[in-house]
């Protein structure tokens, strides 16, 4: 599986949007501090996710998620959990 996921930083409540194809890992990086572009806002929890067959697939659901709809529709979707948390 090729994986799109959301991850919100308990320190300052921002979004990093990735791609992997082992999530559990990966995010346990991201929390270990493995990655120097997520490190200085650590720690991080799931807050979205989707699966795809095939790499190609997810990869471009990744580009449009970073893009300026994509971000705009992971809000709408996402609308009750923001009302909840603090929204980034």
């Amino acid at each position: 599986m090729h994986i799109v996921y959301i991850i919100e930083s308990l320190k300052d409540h921002g979004w990093y949007i990735g791609y992997t194809t082992n999530l559990t890992q990966r995010i346990e990086a991201h929390n270990q501090l493995r990655n120097t572009s997520t490190a200085y806002r650590a720690p991080w929890k799931l807050v979205y996710c989707e699966a795809y067959v095939l790499k190609q697939d997810a990869l471009g659901r990744e580009k449009f998620l970073k893009s300026g709809n994509g971000r705009a529709l992971v809000k709408k979707q996402l609308r009750y959990y923001l009302n909840q948390h603090s929204s980034p």
